[in-house]
């Protein structure tokens, strides 16, 4: 349960991060990046899976590269369900913040998870 909530405030500091990098992504507050956090931990787990497999097609086409679109997609709705968090160039903020979630998380999980 600590790790749960451990891993929620971080992701709600990465997404305060990510208000600093120039990707046309805005969160009002501390508790709107907590909502964002938790919005987007949730449709992670229930419409990621759902988009990767009706997408399957054109993932496999475009060899995974379609991941990146369903990525953004997810953020976006993410933004558009949270209020205080908004996307200034829509789709383009989508897609860089993603990806830059993704790395900042993974970073961060690596930093975390080294033993010793």
């Amino acid at each position: 349960m600590l790790t749960m909530l451990l891993n929620w405030v971080l992701s709600a500091l990465l997404f305060i991060v990510l208000t600093k990098l120039p990707l046309g992504i805005k969160i009002d507050s501390f508790g709107s990046a907590l909502f964002a956090a938790l919005v987007f931990g949730i449709l992670n787990a229930l419409v990621k899976p759902v988009l990767t497999i009706l997408t399957l097609p054109l993932t496999i086409v475009t060899l995974g590269l379609f991941l990146l679109v369903v990525n953004a997609a997810v953020f976006g709705l993410a933004a558009a369900l949270v209020p205080g968090f908004h996307l200034r160039n829509g789709f383009w903020s989508a897609l860089w913040g993603s990806l830059a979630l993704t790395i900042l998380s993974s970073l961060v999980q690596l930093v975390f998870s080294r033993k010793g």
